[in-house]
């Protein structure tokens, strides 16, 4: 039997407790969570089997009262003495896609980032938002398929695309691929289809979040999107943090969302609408460009789970909704690349080079925290990816 101890100062304390998937070599994938720098075997610590498997989808499908009882109980064990055989090394293990993704909705729920993009692509237009942005949270439906673990390398996508002066559209690599520092919501419990999720009952559905960073190639993009919507520029790639911070433990954490003005339409109106108090870092090549706020966001998470199920469209456990590209009112705080560097028109500096957007053998990584309990910080670990050559396709 082993005490594990924990500095003070651990994004990864008792107050977090996150779930992800992991294995070591020989063995296959199994449910853990975190402390310090420990990785603990639930399916060994609590003796039950629905840990031994390669997702949470199973112990999320148990709903909402159940979480609440397991992590009360990974509370009270993780302090006193815990079976060796539970016990990982952080660095010992591989860490795995913690969920079987069923469905993927992204959204589009930061007001700076949406002006911005209505500012760089309608300047003439005196609102910069779509009259229909404050009304609802504007989103579409992603590919679940390539939702990937931080770590996975990301080849970059082939599409067409037209400049404003080809004369034709030309196929081939991107060369204005992007982020979006993003948070994504795992939802726990569904819902049928023909039913809807209030948003006074969204906090029993979701059961927590991510890191998300929404790869998008931004000439594919422009070219493809009237009058559907984002496909092939946003299809090919999205990373997530292996670790789900629970939704229970960032109570502590909620902040009230900016003012909706105009009210919202009764379905998405809520008495106290909430949002969260996440600090994200955006580091290109080792150096931090961004300070992303979620704070900021103009919908709340309950919101958007609301929207998705308003006209019956069933949720299931292992949906992921993403907030869209967070970014605050400042340059710094902007969470996609082409707000940070203006389209490509005011390059910002990474390691001593202008930059513009991602090249070749370039590495993102989003970090967050957010505050917990009594002046401690909660850590969402890491979505990680570095660029690969285009494949050639004949």
């Amino acid at each position: 039997m082993t005490t594990v101890t924990v500095p003070d100062d651990s994004l990864f304390g008792v107050h977090n407790l996150p779930y992800g998937v992991y294995s070591v070599a020989g063995s296959p994938p199994r449910v853990a969570t975190r402390l310090g720098d420990t990785v603990i075997d639930l399916a060994v610590l609590l003796a039950d089997d629905v840990f031994a498997a390669p997702s949470l989808n199973g112990f999320m499908a148990q709903g909402y009262d159940r979480w609440v009882a397991v992590r009360r109980e990974i509370a009270e064990r993780v302090t006193g003495d815990l079976p060796d055989e539970a016990l990982h090394d952080l660095a010992d293990v591989t860490l795995h896609l913690p969920v079987e993704v069923a469905d993927y909705v992204d959204f589009y729920a930061s007001e700076h980032h949406a002006a911005n993009l209505g500012r760089l692509f309608r300047p003439d237009n005196p609102d910069p938002l779509m009259p229909n942005w404050k009304h609802l949270p504007v989103g579409y439906h992603g590919r679940a398929a390539s939702i990937v673990v931080s770590g996975t390398d990301i080849v970059r996508p082939c599409g067409q695309r037209k400049g404003k002066d080809d004369p034709a559209p030309v196929f081939g690599p991107s060369v204005r691929l992007d982020i979006e520092a993003e948070l994504g919501f795992v939802v726990g419990t569904g819902s049928a289809m023909g039913e809807t999720v209030p948003v006074e009952e969204a906090e029993r559905h979701i059961f927590g979040v991510v890191l998300f960073n929404d790869w998008s190639a931004r000439d594919i993009q422009a070219w493809e999107y009237v009058p559907l919507g984002p496909n092939l520029g946003k299809s090919f790639a999205s990373t997530i943090s292996p670790w789900v911070v629970p939704l229970l433990a960032l109570e502590p954490a909620k902040v009230p969302t900016p003012v909706q003005d105009p009210e919202p339409l009764p379905y998405l109106a809520m008495e106290r609408p909430w949002g969260l108090d996440v600090d994200l870092s955006v580091q290109w090549n080792g150096h931090e460009v961004s300070r992303p706020p979620y704070r900021e966001m103009y919908w709340s998470p309950a919101q958007m789970l609301a929207h998705l199920t308003v006209n019956g469209a069933p949720s299931r456990t292992g949906d992921v909704f993403a907030s869209g590209t967070i970014s605050g009112p400042d340059k710094d705080t902007r969470g996609a690349f082409i707000e940070l560097t203006w389209g490509g028109a005011d390059p910002v500096s990474v390691g001593g080079e202008q930059r513009t957007f991602l090249e070749d053998g370039d590495e993102v990584t989003l970090s967050a925290s957010a505050p917990g309990p009594g002046g401690t910080r909660l850590g969402f670990g890491e979505a990680r990816g570095r660029i690969l050559p285009a494949r050639k396709i004949s």
